[in-house]
């Protein structure tokens, strides 16, 4: 559970831990500041693709072999953003940088699947969004230390290290989950129809459909927050990002709390309660603006709550999706990871689009997201599972 909670954690890192020296590496490579944010997306990108293609095909050769193919391929292409000369070849590197380190996020699902009944799984999955939920607290500290003292160049070198130290962790300490006997045909177009199998399934479907529209509000949360308690409520960089840590920490409690709270209810009840509350929070946050608007403080517990919703919701969402889909656990991963990063990365930018004059736009479409989310997650009952 340490490999895989690392192989969870190493892309959020990668995403977060370089954006502070995002001005130095865009002056250092003579371009500009769209040409260096481009290296960000790019690594959505091959996260999604990533997690698209390789589930499936975990599917097919084994757990093993594509985390260990994977994870070196990340030490690889975080050793040539660290020497890139030039915003192309660096942009490039991101892109196969999140190719590559989709193999840990949709693999270590698959792996917890393939080992653990659905009462065990459900407080392995509560680990893993727990340790993911430290990414956005860790990241930028960890990326500030570094640059007090190195290049930007340095925080690659250290994102390869971490990769190398992932290798030998699946060398040492995780199994191959996936007999030969019980893999699927390694054919394209088997793939595909069984991607296509999964999405004709209701019970598979709904989970995977909840949370795409969690993984959209999520996302807009992240896009805005900053803009929101800086420009509209004034408060320092740091202060926010103060702000920020501590609603991270209440997303990690509730991942922590999932663990404790599936042991005495059923992971669709515990799904429906988290993504109502979240739900909750952004009404409140939205009919608040509408008719007066509001302070920092309500503001804050507003997100607060629906952040620490959100840490609940998503391991249970997973639970119900992989438990569901079992006998194609790495493409049932894979519509979870590239359905939730597809449509976040597509709604983040509506924020920027409606404005940041106020928390009004970003509440409005986190509950137009969590209200989405919720409609599928009451056609995900327990009624919908299929044998």
């Amino acid at each position: 559970m340490v490999v895989l909670a690392g192989l969870s954690a190493v892309s959020p890192l990668a995403t977060d831990m370089y954006v502070p020296g995002l001005p130095e590496m865009a002056r250092s490579l003579q371009a500009d500041a769209a040409g260096a944010q481009v290296s960000l997306t790019g690594f959505l990108i091959g996260i999604i693709v990533g997690q698209l293609a390789l589930g499936p095909l975990s599917d097919s050769v084994g757990r093993r072999p594509v985390l260990l193919t994977g994870t070196s391929l990340f030490v690889m292409f975080s050793l040539v953003c660290s020497i890139a000369p030039s915003i192309l070849i660096l942009d490039a590197a991101r892109i196969g940088q999140g190719f590559a380190g989709a193999a840990g996020i949709v693999v270590a699902r698959a792996v917890v699947t393939d080992l653990y009944d659905d009462a065990r799984s459900a407080r392995a999955f509560s680990v893993l969004a727990s340790v993911s939920a430290l990414g956005p607290i860790l990241a930028p500290l960890l990326g500030g230390g570094l640059l007090a003292f190195a290049s930007w160049r340095v925080v690659f070198v250290v994102l390869a290290v971490a990769g190398v130290l992932l290798v030998i962790g699946v060398l040492c300490w995780v199994p191959e989950s996936l007999p030969r006997e019980a893999r699927a045909s390694d054919s394209v177009r088997d793939t595909v129809r069984s991607m296509r199998r999964l999405c004709a399934r209701r019970a598979v479907l709904a989970p995977v459909l909840a949370l795409t529209f969690g993984g959209a509000s999520i996302f807009v949360y992240i896009a805005g927050t900053s803009f929101i308690f800086q420009d509209v409520y004034g408060l320092a960089p740091a202060v926010s990002s103060l702000v920020y840590g501590v609603n991270a920490l209440g997303n990690m409690a509730g991942s922590l709390a999932y663990g404790r709270l599936a042991r005495r209810w059923r992971p669709e009840a515990l799904q429906r309660s988290a993504v109502a509350v979240a739900l909750a929070g952004a009404l409140v946050l939205t009919l608040s603006q509408f008719m007066a608007g509001v302070g920092l403080l309500l503001t804050w517990l507003c997100l607060f709550v629906s952040v620490t919703a959100f840490g609940v919701f998503f391991p249970a969402v997973t639970t119900i999706a992989q438990s569901r889909g079992r006998n194609a656990p790495g493409a049932t991963s894979a519509l979870l990871g590239g359905g939730q990063f597809a449509l976040g990365a597509a709604a983040a930018p509506l924020v920027g689009l409606f404005g940041t004059h106020s928390p009004l736009p970003m509440a409005v479409i986190m509950a137009a997201s969590l209200a989405l989310a919720t409609a599928a997650s009451l056609a995900s009952s327990p009624s919908a599972r299929e044998p």
